[in-house]
Order: C-alpha cells, then sequence, then structure tokens
C-alpha cells in the first residue's frame, strides 16, 4: 500500500453545534466547498450541514449528501490522490443502556424506528456476533479494562453507596488513551463505583465528566433512592431537562471545543433506555401502533437516535467525521423480552447468560478504513475494543495487569475470521457461567437457581435461539468445553473483591488478584 502524505490546511468559519443555542467557532474540513450565501438549518451560511431531527419534533432523518474531495496529497510515487484520514482517530462510543438486540433497524426491527443509528451501521461493519455482560456494571468494566469479570470482581451491579467498584489497580481505557495524548471524556453513565473519590471518572482518566454515577434515575428530576445523581467533574450539579437533551448538549459543546489537531476519545453512555420509562410526550407521537412501555421504550430510543445525529452532526460541522471511529452498542440484552424490548431470534433477555442476556446489538464505522455495508457474524467480546482501540491510537498495551482481550481490527476491516478460539460469558454470580467455541456454546446454572448443577449445551449455527440442549448427545464435546471453561475460572476472584476492594476491607487477595497484586 502507498504511504500517503497529507497537508491540511486550517480554515476558521462560525458553527454552531447540532441543537444548540450558542454559535461557536467552526473548523471546516479540507475539500469540503463552502456553499455561497446557503443558508443550513441553524441559520449558519456557507458550511455544508446535515439535518437532524430536532428534540421534540422527531421524524425520519433528512440526510443532505455532500462529497469531500481532499487536498494535495502525494504517495510516494509521486502521484496526486485523495488523503487518507491520520492514522489516530478520534473514537466515539456510544453506549446504549438495555437496548434489545432486534430493537433497531439494521438488526430488522418494524415498529422501532432508528434512522440516524441506521444509517450510521450502514457506513460500516454490523457485528451480529457482538457480546457483552448481562447487566450494566459489568459490561462497562469490560469496555473500561480488556479484561473478564472473573478478573475484575465486577459481576453484578454497582449500587449507590456499595463500598467497592472498579478495582483500582485496573489500567482504565480512558487512563491509555489520556497516556497516548487522547482527550479524554465521558457524558452519561459511569456506574463502576463512587464511593470513594478515586472511584470517580475523572481519577480514571477522563478529563471531562458529565451525568450521573448510577442507573435507573429519574430522566427528568436526576433523582436516584431520593439523592440527585448529576455531575459535572464528578461535583454535584443542579440542572433541569430530560437526561438524553443534556448528554447530546453536552458531547455536542466538548466536540466544539475539542482544540485542533488534538484526538478526541468520547464516551457517551446514554441512560436511555433504562427504565423508568420516561420520555416527553411528543416522541410517542411517531409510534401510534405500540402502547404502554413498548411504547415509551421506542419513543425514548427516538430520543436517543436524536442525539446521536445531533453528536455525528456535530463532528461533521468540526471537519472531524472523516477520522472518527464511532462504535454503537447495547451494554446487554433487552428487558422483559416481547413485552417492552425484542431480542428475537435469540433466548431470553437482561439478567441471563442465554444469548438474549449476552449478545448486542453493534456496528463500527470509520470511513475509508472499515468497509461499509458489511455484516460480520465473527464473535467477540466487549473486552476487544480494549487492545483494539489501544492498537488504533497508539497507545501502549504494556500493563502489570493481563488483557483477556484480542485486536479484531483484521477482523473488522478484512475479513479475518475471530481471533479467539473461546469466549468466556459470565453471569452475574461466578456460578453462572459459560463459554462460546466456535459455534458451540456450554452454560452451567443459567437459570435463576444456581444450586441445581444444570449443564446446556447448544450448536448456535444450527440452534441460535438455544432450544435444543446436546448435553447427551454430545458428551465428549461436554467434557472437551467443561475443560476449557475451567481454565478460565481457575484463579477467578469473588464478587466485588478485586484488587483494590480487598485491600479497603482489610481482606487478604484471593487469587488473580493476589498475583495481580505482586506483579
Amino acid at each position: 500500500m502507498a504511504h500517503r502524505i497529507s497537508v491540511v490546511i486550517p480554515i476558521m468559519l462560525l458553527a454552531v453545534c447540532s441543537g444548540s443555542p450558542n454559535a461557536t467557532s467552526r473548523v471546516w474540513e479540507p475539500g469540503v466547498p463552502v456553499r455561497a450565501s446557503q443558508e443550513t438549518p441553524d441559520g449558519v451560511t456557507g458550511a455544508p450541514q446535515r439535518e437532524i431531527p430536532r428534540w421534540g419534533n422527531y421524524d425520519e432523518a433528512k440526510v443532505r449528501p455532500y462529497t469531500l474531495p481532499d487536498l494535495f496529497t502525494t504517495t510516494r510515487g509521486g502521484g496526486i490522490h485523495a488523503a487518507t484520514a491520520p492514522t489516530r482517530p478520534n473514537i466515539v462510543y456510544f453506549l446504549i443502556d438495555d437496548l434489545g438486540y432486534a430493537d433497531v433497524g439494521f438488526m430488522g426491527s418494524k415498529d422501532v424506528r432508528t434512522p440516524t443509528i441506521d444509517r450510521l451501521a450502514k457506513e460500516g461493519v454490523i457485528l451480529t456476533s457482538f457480546y457483552v455482560q448481562p447487566v450494566c456494571s459489568p459490561t462497562r468494566s469490560t469496555l473500561m479494562t480488556g479484561r473478564y469479570v472473573t478478573r475484575t470482581g465486577v459481576y453484578h451491579v454497582v449500587r449507590p453507596g456499595a463500598p467497592w467498584g472498579l478495582p483500582l489497580a485496573e489500567r482504565t481505557l480512558a487512563q491509555a488513551l489520556h497516556e497516548a495524548g487522547y482527550t479524554t471524556a465521558i457524558c452519561g453513565k459511569w456506574h463502576l463505583g463512587e464511593f470513594r473519590p478515586e472511584y470517580l471518572p475523572t481519577r480514571r482518566g477522563f478529563e471531562h465528566q458529565y451525568g450521573h454515577m448510577f442507573g435507573a434515575l429519574d430522566y427528568f428530576t436526576h433523582i436516584r433512592d431520593g439523592k440527585p445523581d448529576w455531575y459535572r467533574d464528578d461535583k454535584p450539579l443542579q440542572e433541569e431537562g430530560y437526561t438524553t437533551h443534556l448528554i447530546a448538549k453536552e458531547a455536542c459543546r466538548l466536540i466544539r471545543e475539542q482544540p485542533a489537531g488534538k484526538p478526541l476519545f468520547l464516551y457517551v453512555p446514554f441512560n436511555g433506555v433504562h427504565a423508568p420509562y420516561e420520555v416527553p410526550p411528543q416522541y410517542k407521537q411517531a409510534f401510534p401502533n405500540l402502547t404502554g412501555n413498548r411504547q415509551t421504550m421506542a419513543a425514548m430510543l427516538a430520543a436517543v437516535d436524536e442525539a446521536i445525529g445531533q453528536i455525528t452532526a456535530a463532528l461533521e460541522e468540526r471537519g472531524l467525521r472523516k477520522n472518527t471511529l464511532i462504535i454503537f452498542s447495547s451494554d446487554n440484552g433487552g428487558p422483559s423480552p416481547g413485552r417492552v424490548s425484542r431480542n428475537t431470534p435469540l433466548r431470553a433477555g437482561k439478567g441471563t447468560i442465554y444469548e438474549g442476556g449476552v449478545r448486542a446489538c453493534a456496528f463500527a464505522t470509520w470511513p475509508g478504513h472499515i468497509p461499509a455495508g458489511k455484516t460480520i457474524a465473527e464473535p467477540m467480546h466487549m473486552v476487544d475494543w480494549y487492545p483494539t482501540l489501544l492498537q488504533r491510537a497508539g497507545a501502549s498495551l504494556e500493563q502489570k495487569l493481563p488483557v483477556d482481550g484480542l485486536d479484531v481490527w483484521p477482523m473488522l476491516t478484512q475479513g479475518a475470521k475471530s481471533p479467539h478460539d473461546t469466549i468466556l460469558l459470565a453471569g452475574t454470580v461466578p456460578s453462572r457461567i459459560a463459554i462460546r467455541r466456535g459455534d458451540w456454546k456450554l452454560l452451567l446454572n443459567a437459570g435463576a437457581d444456581t444450586a441445581t448443577g444444570r449443564v446446556e449445551l447448544y450448536n448456535l449455527a444450527d440452534d441460535i435461539g438455544e432450544s435444543r440442549n446436546l448435553v447427551a448427545a454430545q458428551p465428549e464435546k461436554v467434557k472437551e468445553m467443561r475443560t476449557r471453561l475451567e481454565a478460565f475460572l481457575k484463579d477467578a476472584v469473588p464478587p466485588g473483591q478485586g484488587t483494590t476492594q480487598q485491600e479497603v476491607l482489610g481482606q487478604k487477595p484471593r487469587g488473580r488478584a493476589k498475583k495481580a497484586k505482586q506483579q
């Protein structure tokens, strides 16, 4: 492949973030022609815009296409070619709370419309075998560390006031990217501990924090369990507004103010569409054929879709979209499948280790780097984003604690096979556990009663709905899978008892935690 050298000439124009009331500076993207005397939806003349649905007036996104010819780019052979984006991308991760596997258009939803999300999905690769944890905090821990919950102890939800969190011995994705020169920001839900200041986001690698520490807060009052749960830079913040709207505004502000030439890691973990089911009433008008919590959830997702449109428009207005890797996923399967969410064709939902609990809808897009319009069925896990993103960012992978994630970039960009031979799927308690190995999946104690010792084996290629237990028919496969699972669990730590939590509680470290402390 030819080596290319790009010459970029910055030109500043007036700008406004979509949905923001205040005008700010706009960075012109090289090669985007300024259209003379053209009035944009925001009242700014001359800059190319996407028309994004506005808060309270949700409808199909109307996209005005435009071309992006590039400037003065030469190859080593001297020819003139379009410039490629810089090798260090901006990274934006949209994490949607409790979103069902089939509740977005790109995964086949017919009754819930997500036009902006679907457009982004078509611009990249759709990941149909993307694995997460069955509930909120554990999934966030795997993204932040690249390590399975059996190493960190974050098997279950960190609740308000709980005397534990993501162990302080863990190096986070935000820390690693900050060390590599990125601006790091979180807008949304943290959910990895707050009982001591050192557990807060600004102590874990994020330069900017905005949003809430826990889930299930009131979307309008921001109250959780009788107390406010809304912060800026980890300081309590009294602010009115629907949380999805506020998160979008803050994300847009950060994009507008991002220093030119410095890469950005923007983590946007929305609390939508997690309960309580609350939304401004106008959003429900787009879903007259739905009722109850299903209708409210769809309207909440419409607000999230709108917010994502505003954030991506802000990237475009700053000239950043072309060199931004956007990742989208749910944090777990949808709750109350069939009534509130849809996980079709998967079995069960949130909180379980069946596919409906741990397989999430997801995609990744980066223009010119990730091919558009592709679907990848190869399995990957949330832990894989840690090494994959650090590699793209030029960040160091050297650290004391071992990483479980693997670099999936060849899989995303070149059609390679999954780098995993086996993926661990841990439940909310250590005894509820599963592994996927090829097309085979072994589950222990998947039901509500973990004392039964029940073993289940499914071939997902033939039975994605996990309806035919093959334990009796495949004893050798069960033996092979159990041996592999035991290797994963050899030094697993207990729940909420990672290295730092044990030190806080005056306990002696056990298993992996003890080894990690000695490294």
